[in-house]
């Protein structure tokens, strides 16, 4: 494993196909999707990569349909409880970050997240970044908002600083088929490495990470060289 992947992103693509495909009501594959963000961890940790984001919740998703996004935040609920109470979290050094206008949430959640983030902020070993009510070009503006605001020449440097996430992921994986960047770190994946999977998240294997590993080590990474 090369020391150059230190960090992967994922937009997780295809609960709802993977899900009317078992005949089941479109979110229940949502199920599916965070019993597999578990798993995700688990393989980025076995070859070494110390920081993964994560891109759970778009601000476009907000229009999706009632009862499918009540459905949506009960899951976020329960995984990020869950989390708050792993011991694996503090043994492990792990950094919990949630990236986004986590306001949108209502009040259960947002102190869940903020629980999380206050507990492990010292923590230094492993970085997971939820992006969670996150936009790319939103990111772009609220951090020039800051930059105006605090009188700072605005330049690469200082935007960079002010942005939700301030490190560039060398790796983006997407799966369900769509070959778009849909939002996702507009600034940070400048020079990053995509890799598109027809596969759905639920369906993705460690084998296909082993192979979006492998793809990312044949690429030369020249950045605009």
């Amino acid at each position: 494993m090369e020391n150059s992947l230190k960090h992967v992103a994922v937009i997780l693509d295809g609960n709802r196909r993977f899900a009317k495909r078992l005949m089941l009501e479109p979110w229940k594959g949502h199920e599916y999707g965070a019993k597999k963000v578990e798993e995700f961890f688990d393989w980025t940790k076995e070859f070494g990569i110390k920081e993964t984001t994560i891109y759970c919740f778009s601000l476009e998703n907000l229009n999706r349909p009632k009862k499918e996004l009540s459905y949506l935040i009960r899951i976020f609920k329960e995984f990020f409880k869950k989390m708050l109470e792993d011991k694996r979290i503090a043994k492990e050094k792990i950094k919990v970050r949630f990236i986004g206008k986590i306001e949108i949430f209502d009040a259960e959640l947002q102190e869940i997240m903020k629980k999380i983030m206050e507990k492990t902020k010292n923590y230094d070993s492993y970085v997971i970044n939820f992006a969670l009510g996150y936009g790319g070009r939103q990111e772009i503006l609220a951090a020039v908002k800051k930059l105006m605001e605090s009188k700072e020449e605005i330049n690469e440097k200082n935007l960079t600083k002010n942005l939700w996430l301030t490190n560039e992921p060398d790796l983006i994986i997407r799966t369900g088929g769509e070959k778009r960047t849909s939002n996702f770190l507009a600034w940070q994946s400048a020079y990053s490495e995509w890799v598109f999977l027809d596969k759905t998240w639920p369906e993705f294997s460690k084998q296909d990470f082993i192979n979006c590993i492998e793809e990312f080590k044949k690429r030369k990474r020249n950045f605009g060289a």
